[in-house]
């Protein structure tokens, strides 16, 4: 078990999958698809980091693949964390009530820490969130 404000020691269980441009029924298969395959490349328990720093634009259409993905790594005793900081992917995941789950996390360092953007504080990193 990992102390507070420690990230876990395996990183080889972290994946980081990234999102650009505009993502919309149109254009969120490929990050979907990336998501599935990060997740079935490895085993047993997994972190897994969505970069969508990048993302200028994005609408529901994310949600599906991303909740999917957090249940798998919940299960599998890992978490799925969000790097962002565009206000539309913050208004989706507030306006869906996810901002809980997937609070905004301001770079891949800061989402393996458990350190959310706008807060300066870390959680638990070992915690599924």
């Amino acid at each position: 078990m990992t102390a507070r404000g420690e990230a876990p020691a395996l990183f080889e269980e972290c994946r980081i999958v990234h999102g650009y441009g505009e993502l919309d029924t149109q254009t969120v298969v490929p990050l979907a698809r990336a998501l599935a395959e990060a997740r079935a490349a490895r085993h047993g328990r997994l972190f897994l980091i969505v970069n969508l720093s990048r993302v200028t634009f994005t609408d529901c259409s994310i949600l599906t693949p991303l909740c999917a993905a957090w249940a798998d790594c919940r299960a599998r005793g890992g978490w799925t964390r969000i790097v962002h900081d565009h206000h539309t992917t913050d208004l989706v995941l507030r306006c869906s009530g996810l901002l809980d789950r997937f609070p905004a996390y301001a770079s891949a360092q800061d989402a393996w820490e458990g350190r959310t953007a706008g807060n300066g504080t870390s959680e638990r990193p070992g915690q599924p969130r």
